[in-house]
């Protein structure tokens, strides 16, 4: 809010023609930076999930909005009507109740003719949303005007909003106090969506005020309440602010908006609108406003739905399926690990996408990806190529404070261009979540996902010393980031119990499982028919994974097993130790090695699998770090065999798994031999394995995120 501020403080003192060029040498330096997302979103196109389209099979809807700000723009208010009426359009006027008089024969009028009224404020100054308490007590005398004058929508003054506020407090049908995309906005938290969208549910609204037709009658369910974002750039930051002399950016974007079917919706100011010569600094020809109209009407004429604010409302509550529900939020994945390959860091990204939000991704990059793109839905930025082969900790450090750097760089930049409402920052490392520290003085949400722990992960990868400074060091920082996050998730509920006894509080805390996503790790279709016997493991090559236990029990039942072989998918510092493993064991032939796969592509090499291998050693951190890969091997139907670690025993206590003891490679071994010849032992695990996934996997689970999310940036 302090840029909110200066300006207010600034707008008080300073005349108004200082004002406008002030604001023009910004703005028209702020453009260059922001041209990939303003006039155009490219994202903001894609429509709700149940989007069947517009009323009568209409390619897109048009709706014309103003702004009345001042006693100049009122007196303006039936020259606009007039225009309009020439080019067949409506439009709504919203009226500043409390700073000029509205008088009750031009509301009639308006009406009477086919155009709809609303409120923009009661007095348009940033005094509505200072405090929660001065919003309700503005609220009730909102309301009275809203009832007086038949009025069914409201737009913010200077577009600061809070839209929760707003769902909760105000007793409409429809809010227009956001927009798709306008980074000239004081507030330019932008929607990202040129769609309609129902805010969540009202949890309540203020009481009826004293002398209101109704009270003493039982409280009434709201409905939901629509949100209407404007999706054409305003005329004042357009013709004032950016200088620009044609209707060109109007056209360009409404072209845009035809060819997405979404909804053009324009926010005009009769006060700006000068039908003479131009006698003010703030003011632009009238004729341009025509311009436009013409211009609709001559290139789109029985292509668009011509409505009011309150018809498009109207249609969102008669096809609510159609439409998408919640306040779209902008989001921020940040983690030091290659987005397209860590399937928890995409669960969440992706569940958010499907949900209406705009999610962004920054993390590393492998050898030969690009540095950006659109990954189902998210934008992902690929900062710092990383080949794993750190020497020791320090160059693993080094790297992090890098891509840490680097981080909080890009991410200022992004949130300078559209703000985030949330950061979810994914650890190792825990401090990565001092990238936000900007972003997080501005009012944007931050949790910190710990998927490891840090201090024993570092004990593990470098063999360190439990008691050793390096370790108390990791301890203090594990202790700074959760103090610094708004709530911070932790991985399973063994982490949970260590990390409440010395960083968290159990309040800003919670466990999310890494379940798997049936709706990626659904029953894939077994594409291969030979008589081989295929083991498999897929994940990180690292000494606490444990994966050269697993080769050396293979190579012991190689010679009892002709058929099997041993394949593993993966990227690592132990690759070369193993490979050197394999050849000393002379398993070239019958133990493979690939490069870790896409993530789309894991359940499908599963489901070619016959037996699945998590071989875990049950040191201090793998013994309670949990692994997906157990549940994803299930879902395709594929028996598994596991380390008996404290974490994988809490979670599967039904059969579900075949334990075998921890770095016991003749008990591993056995195991093996047994799944490849005992057909009913494989069969039983298959069938426990299918039951507990249906029981626990992410479906069931992502509400609980989705509400902690609207919890936080809701508070």
């Amino acid at each position: 809010m302090r840029n909110i501020s200066c300006y207010y403080y600034l707008k008080n003192v300073m005349p108004r023609s200082w004002q406008i060029r002030l604001r023009q040498i910004v703005a028209r330096r702020k453009r260059r930076q922001v041209a990939d997302v303003w006039p155009i979103l490219p994202t903001a196109g894609r429509p709700p999930p149940g989007w069947r389209g517009w009323p009568e099979g209409k390619k897109f809807a048009l709706i014309l909005t103003h702004d009345v700000e001042t006693q100049r723009g009122l007196d303006r208010c039936r020259a606009i009507m007039d225009v309009e009426e020439q080019y067949g359009c409506r439009s709504v006027f919203n009226f500043v109740p409390e700073r000029y008089h509205v008088p009750a024969d031009l509301r009639a009028e308006m009406m009477a003719r086919g155009f709809e009224v609303g409120i923009h404020g009661l007095r348009h100054d940033l005094s509505l949303f200072q405090s929660k308490a001065e919003f309700t007590r503005q609220a009730q005398t909102i309301n009275r005007y809203l009832q007086e004058w038949g009025a069914v929508g409201f737009r913010a003054p200077y577009m600061i909003s809070n839209l929760a506020w707003i769902r909760d407090g105000l007793k409409l049908e429809y809010d227009a106090s956001a927009f798709d995309t306008d980074p000239f906005e004081l507030q330019p938290d932008g929607m990202g969506t040129i769609f309609p969208f129902f805010l969540n549910d009202r949890s309540g609204t203020p009481p009826v005020p004293e002398g209101v037709p109704g009270e003493g009658l039982p409280p009434r369910e709201p409905a939901p309440m629509v949100e209407l974002p404007y999706t054409l750039p305003q005329d004042h930051n357009l013709f004032v602010l950016l200088g620009e002399t044609t209707t060109g950016v109007w056209q360009t974007k409404l072209d845009w908006i035809v060819a997405q079917g979404g909804m053009a919706l324009l926010n005009t100011h009769p006060d700006y609108m000068q039908a003479g010569p131009r006698q003010a600094v703030d003011e632009y020809p009238l004729r341009l406003y025509e311009i436009f109209l013409a211009d609709v009407r001559a290139r789109y004429t029985g292509q668009y739905w011509h409505a009011l604010p309150r018809e498009v409302a109207a249609f969102c509550h008669e096809h609510p399926e159609r439409v998408r529900h919640g306040i779209p939020r902008r989001i921020c994945m940040l983690a030091y690990s290659f987005y397209d390959y860590d399937n928890r860091i995409r669960r969440y990204a992706e569940t958010l996408v499907k949900e209406g939000h705009q999610v962004e991704a920054i993390s590393l990059s492998r050898p030969g990806q690009p540095p950006g793109g659109v990954l189902s839905g998210v934008t992902v930025s690929r900062l710092q190529t990383r080949t794993r082969n750190e020497k020791g900790a320090f160059s693993y450090l080094y790297r992090m404070l890098r891509f840490l750097c680097h981080a909080a760089r890009v991410l200022a930049q992004k949130h300078a261009q559209r703000p985030f409402d949330l950061i979810h920052v994914h650890s190792v490392p825990d401090f990565a979540v001092f990238a936000a520290w900007r972003q997080k003085r501005q009012g944007a949400r931050v949790i910190l996902d710990i998927h490891d722990l840090v201090p024993e992960f570092y004990l593990s990868k470098f063999r360190g010393r439990h008691g050793a400074y390096a370790y108390g060091c990791l301890r203090w920082l594990e202790r700074l980031s959760a103090r610094f996050a708004d709530h911070v998730i932790i991985a399973n509920h063994l982490w949970w119990e260590t990390l409440k006894k010395r960083s968290v509080s159990p309040e800003k805390s919670s466990v999310v499982l890494n379940n798997v996503d049936l709706d990626i790790f659904y029953r894939h279709t077994r594409t291969r028919q030979d008589k081989r016997f295929i083991v498999v493991y897929p994940g990180g090559l690292q000494w606490h994974q444990g994966v050269d236990i697993a080769v050396q029990a293979f190579a012991q039942i190689a010679a009892r097993a002709p058929q099997a072989e041993f394949h593993i998918y993966g990227e690592g510092d132990e690759k070369e130790p193993l490979q050197r493993l394999i050849q000393s064991l002379q398993m070239e032939s019958r133990i493979f090695m690939y490069p870790a796969v896409p993530f789309q592509q894991v359940p499908q090499v599963m489901a070619d699998a016959d037996l699945g291998i998590v071989p875990k050693r049950a040191d201090g951190f793998g013994n309670e770090a949990y692994s997906t890969k157990i549940m994803e091997f299930m879902s395709q139907g594929v028996p598994v065999l596991a380390s008996r670690t404290s974490i994988d025993q809490y979670y599967f206590k039904g059969g579900e798994v075949h334990f075998f003891t921890s770095g016991d490679v003749d008990e591993l071994a056995a195991g093996m031999l047994r799944a490849v010849t005992d057909v009913p032992f494989r069969e039983t695990l298959i069938e426990r394995g299918l039951h507990y996934v249906t029981c626990h996997n992410w479906v069931s689970k992502r509400q609980e995120y989705l509400d902690l999310v609207t919890r936080l940036v809701e508070r």
